[in-house]
């Protein structure tokens, strides 16, 4: 029997991040109400580049960082936008892979005690995917499409869209550079739902793919009461990580610049010292790959970060640790303008790094990304703060500059830091050799 049609209840223009789009809500028969979002003219409805995207309020409107589904939804959207034609359908009720919001968030607490998330879903007793697609391709057909070049990761969506009536012309896969927190969920995916697998790992060549760096990661095994700490930097060959005049761009290549951003979408947060906020007025966010933006950290003792410093704008969260010695009123200007200011005690060359790191878990940062300067580099390694080391190696000599690494106070080469577990990658013209540091709590 042939299903009654949805019925389109609204029609109008909205502006997004992205770029315009025509909205379009259909109510359907099973009582919910899609969404499309159309972009530019669909002409004869042929070779449309669509997307049949499943609800989830937690990873869409709230970014958890559980799932993968927010960062698909606005890689997506841009896909469709650059295109300049196509569709995203907005599946409502498809939330958990349809057993509902409330199942799914008891489904992940099971998965917090060690199931996966199709045997969390036996658990309870409902489907591992119950998803139908007759809604969706109804939506399209109304919209006029005869044939979709369908953007997903998923088999069983492909299958469901063709039983459904739509013709797939091609499959695009939306992976993602995967978190920390989503790397074993999006394993699982892989290996029980067939999905395609989360990302490449290192080394990937395309630029602006995804990279999966949970393998330069290792364990990412945290200690009692502090993130895991993850020490990254780029260095050249005789280990400057800046010339003599303080010049540091690029000393590594945009491939392994990629992958330094696929580690910041893996972590919860990304710290640099003050002292390169300002010399190289950082981002800290993630662009070259598809992944979230950690929460930003800058370790500024004294307040000497300049308002209009990229770090502080509004494109992710922003924490600026410093000390009681800072000016109360520049503490509340950036206060006012939504950063997080957080004061602890002075340490030896700044802030107190454990009261700092301790204050970080306490906020929920796990996982804990350092990029630099030299002086923060040497200072977490001294005080035996790192679990992983990740260095980009550049086949450049500049002879004097900025070592990447100061003094530990190391007077036998029996006695200096030694990494274990240790890989080398090649990214590029470039080398990454990561390793976990002997003795380190974590490891």
């Amino acid at each position: 029997m042939r299903l009654p049609l949805p019925h389109e209840v609204a029609r109008l223009t909205i502006g997004t991040a992205v770029g315009e789009f025509e909205l379009r809500a259909f109510e359907c028969e099973s009582g919910f109400v899609y969404l499309a979002l159309v972009k530019g003219e669909l002409g004869d409805g042929c070779d449309v580049l669509a997307r049949v995207h499943s609800e989830c309020l937690t990873g869409d409107a709230l970014g958890s960082l559980r799932c993968d589904c927010g960062v698909q939804l606005r890689t997506a959207l841009r896909s469709i936008a650059a295109e300049g034609r196509g569709v995203l359908v907005y599946a409502t009720g498809h939330e958990g892979r349809s057993i509902g919001l409330v199942e799914k968030l008891r489904a992940y607490g099971l998965q917090e005690n060690g199931l996966d998330t199709v045997d969390a879903n036996h658990r309870l007793g409902l489907p591992a995917d119950g998803r139908d697609y007759h809604d969706a391709a109804a939506c399209l057909q109304l919209l006029g499409v005869r044939s979709v070049r369908l953007l997903t990761n998923n088999p069983r969506k492909e299958a469901g869209l063709r039983r459904a009536g739509i013709s797939i012309e091609g499959v695009l896969p939306l992976p993602t550079s995967p978190h920390l927190r989503n790397v074993g969920y999006l394993s699982s995916k892989q290996r029980r739902l067939s999905h395609v697998e989360p990302a490449g790992t290192p080394p990937s060549d395309g630029i602006g793919e995804a990279v999966d760096v949970s393998p330069l990661l290792g364990a990412s095994s945290a200690p009692r009461g502090r993130p895991f700490v993850v020490l990254k930097y780029a260095q050249t060959l005789d280990g400057r990580i800046a010339t003599r005049s303080g010049d540091s761009k690029w000393i590594s290549g945009e491939h392994e610049r990629r992958i330094s951003h696929a580690l910041r979408a893996a972590c919860d947060g990304v710290l640099v010292g003050v002292g390169t906020a300002i010399a190289d007025d950082p981002q800290l966010t993630v662009r070259l790959v598809p992944g979230s933006t950690p929460i930003r950290i800058v370790l500024d003792s004294g307040l000497r970060l300049p308002l209009e410093s990229k770090v502080l704008d509004e494109r992710a969260c922003t924490l600026v640790v410093t000390t009681d010695r800072s000016p109360t009123e520049l503490r509340r200007e950036l206060e006012r303008r939504g950063v997080g200011v957080r004061v602890v005690d002075p340490g030896r060359t700044g802030v107190d790094l454990p009261q700092t790191l301790a204050l970080l878990r306490e906020a929920g940062v796990r996982s804990l990304l350092v990029e630099g300067g030299a002086e923060v580099i040497t200072s977490f390694l001294a005080a035996g703060l790192v679990e992983r080391v990740i260095v980009g190696i550049a086949p450049t000599i500049v002879g004097a500059g900025t070592e990447a690494v100061g003094d530990l106070q190391v007077n036998r080469i029996s006695s200096g830091l030694h990494l274990t577990g240790r890989s080398v990658y090649t990214a590029g013209d470039d080398l990454l050799v990561a390793g976990d540091v002997a003795g380190a709590a974590g490891t």
